[in-house]
């Protein structure tokens, strides 16, 4: 089951009310059927997604990174906060958009991958630049920052990797970082699946309402094409929808003969 499935499943309330409600929105169900089919689905619940949570930790150290091992005169120090911040606010945005639009929360769910894939560069570049070794993901040092992550389950706290991230050494800072980005990432990357999946298979309230217009508009068409196989009462043509331009008549629409100009004939709309 995707991180998204999980943490929008009934049990993850408390007594029948949502646990968090500064973040999340709940819908009463409308009484039509037509509006069931399409209700605005409840949106929020960042606070509880592990991939919120692990971008928070990355979000809070890179603050400090940067105030401790950075040049605060730096522009990089400007991208690498900002970079971090995107990773994390987009979750949120995303989350919030889910109520009306799946293709909003995807997008800004990616815009939060990217945002983490620049960041992860950036520091990658800290340590090639300093001659400083990154860590592989088979030494001791990422395994044990993995094993954290693995035992907090859903929760993801920054006091948990003060060990790494509080330690003087810059190059152990800037690994332990690196290693949450990739978990972080992903975790990203089961969340966009698992969206792709849900706007394929019926989208948010947004993009079923266009498909209901599309029908709609169909079934219209549909419905003058038959009208149409009516037959031109002056030449015995097919006739088709047409609107008037001038005249007393201007704007109402008619039945006119598809040989105008040769043929002018035409029939009211009953």
């Amino acid at each position: 089951m995707s991180e998204i499935e999980r943490n929008k499943r009934p049990e993850n309330n408390v007594g029948g009310q949502l646990s968090d409600k500064s973040d999340q929105t709940e819908r009463t169900d409308p009484t039509n059927n037509e509006a069931r089919r399409m209700r605005i689905r409840p949106s929020g619940g960042y606070r509880r997604l592990r991939s919120f949570r692990t971008t928070t930790v990355i979000y809070d150290a890179t603050v400090s990174f940067c105030e401790r091992f950075m040049d605060k005169r730096s522009r990089t120090v400007d991208q690498m906060v900002q970079a971090a911040r995107s990773g994390r606010q987009n979750i949120a945005e995303g989350s919030r958009a889910t109520a009306t639009s799946s293709q909003t929360e995807l997008r800004l769910v990616n815009v939060a991958r990217a945002s983490l894939d620049e960041l992860l560069l950036d520091y990658e570049d800290f340590l090639r630049q300093r001659s400083l070794r990154q860590w592989n993901k088979d030494d001791t040092h990422a395994r044990e920052v993995r094993a954290v992550g693995k035992s907090l389950s859903d929760q993801a706290d920054g006091a948990a990797y003060s060990a790494w991230l509080g330690n003087h050494d810059h190059a152990v800072v800037a690994n332990t970082i690196i290693c949450l980005i990739h978990q972080a990432n992903y975790l990203l990357d089961q969340q966009i699946a698992a969206l792709e999946k849900q706007f394929v298979e019926g989208g948010g309230y947004s993009e079923q309402l266009a498909a209901a217009r599309i029908q709609k508009r169909q079934h219209d068409r549909s419905d003058q094409s038959d009208s149409t196989d009516q037959k031109c009462p002056l030449c015995g043509k097919l006739m088709t929808l047409r609107t008037a331009k001038k005249g007393k008549n201007s704007g109402s629409q008619f039945w006119g003969c598809t040989g105008y100009p040769e043929c002018r004939g035409v029939r009211n709309i009953e």
